[in-house]
């Protein structure tokens, strides 16, 4: 009877310990720094967007925060990384949408983010727009495009690496209108807008947040936005659809992942500060100053959001006939 009584406690107590682990890793995560993995350099769109989620998630986590950039091949090299980390929740990686276009424009990346990552949460979404260097002899897009036509192959657009969303959206706009124009890639918007900015390269088409600075100084020619309505941060820039090239709309998001076979209690930790960050008046303020929407999303949601989106740059690639690197 004794021995029948002590068995049945044992197996009563089995799912309790089996669902330990997930609690134990909530209750002790993070137990040190958590490193922000930017795949872009310092500096550029993204890692200002990063650098103000990452220090009001510190607050939520109890541990720093680290932004650790690691920028090349279009996002590639941050991707692999995380990918190949200890599933611990201590590395995460702020992807952005370069990391859904990279599939269809590169023949080996490395990794599969849909199989070796774990989606944590989408996080903002940057508008975009046209940017000229300011010794070229234009001053609305209409301007641009005729000058860019009257010059076939001699104009060099920049982007922060092949395949992401300022290289397709570029690449779009010049196929659209008939533009032969060169593609310089670079190692994240930063170089290329320091480079747009001396002449050294004709137009990019960027995230807003990424050129405010230069646009404010008149470094740069901001032409128009790719946004459905003028941004309040430029109220005399008019959309591309006012501008003559309707239907042309293009912004940046970014979120974070992690890697693969993390325990779900650290991913919903990770989302939970997330949120609190993108929630806070603070981060908003701040975002809102570099014309940057706070978005957010559960894990799941960002997972369906992800693979849609991978699935039509897919096919954006196909029309455009781009052949893999």
């Amino acid at each position: 009877m004794k021995t029948t009584v002590r068995r049945r406690t044992l197996l009563a107590s089995l799912p309790g310990l089996l669902a330990a682990p997930a609690g134990w890793a909530q209750a002790t995560f993070p137990s040190q720094p958590v490193t922000l993995v930017v795949p872009f350099a310092a500096g550029g769109g993204t890692d200002l967007v990063a650098r103000v989620i990452a220090q009001h998630m510190e607050s939520t986590l109890g541990q720093p925060v680290l932004v650790d950039n690691k920028a090349g091949a279009n996002g590639n090299i941050a991707g692999a990384f995380v990918a190949k980390a200890s599933p611990d929740g201590h590395v995460v990686l702020y992807n952005t949408s370069s990391m859904v276009i990279s599939p269809a424009v590169y023949r080996s990346l490395g990794y599969d983010a849909l199989k070796d990552l774990a989606p944590v949460g989408l996080s903002a979404s940057i508008p975009t727009g046209m940017l000229v260097a300011p010794q070229l002899p234009v001053r609305t897009l209409s301007e641009f495009i005729a000058y860019a036509k009257a010059n076939p192959g001699k104009l060099a657009y920049g982007s922060s690496g092949s395949g992401n969303i300022n290289h397709m959206t570029a690449l779009q706009f010049a196929q659209a209108l008939g533009i032969d124009a060169v593609h310089a890639p670079y190692k994240g918007s930063a170089p290329a807008t320091i480079d747009l900015s001396a002449g050294r390269i004709h137009f990019m088409i960027d995230t807003v947040n990424n050129v405010s600075g230069f646009v404010k100084d008149s470094k740069l020619k901001l032409l128009a936005t790719a946004t459905p309505r003028r941004l309040a941060m430029y109220p005399d820039v008019p959309t591309f659809t006012e501008s003559g090239v309707p239907h042309f709309e293009s912004g940046a998001w970014s979120g974070m992942m992690v890697p693969a076979r993390t325990p779900r209690a650290v991913i919903e930790r990770l989302n939970g500060a997330l949120l609190a960050a993108l929630q806070s008046a603070q981060v908003r303020q701040k975002l809102d100053a570099q014309g940057t929407q706070a978005l957010g999303s559960s894990p799941a949601d960002y997972a369906k959001f992800l693979q849609a989106e991978t699935a039509r740059w897919a096919q954006v690639a196909r029309t455009a006939k781009l052949e893999p690197q």
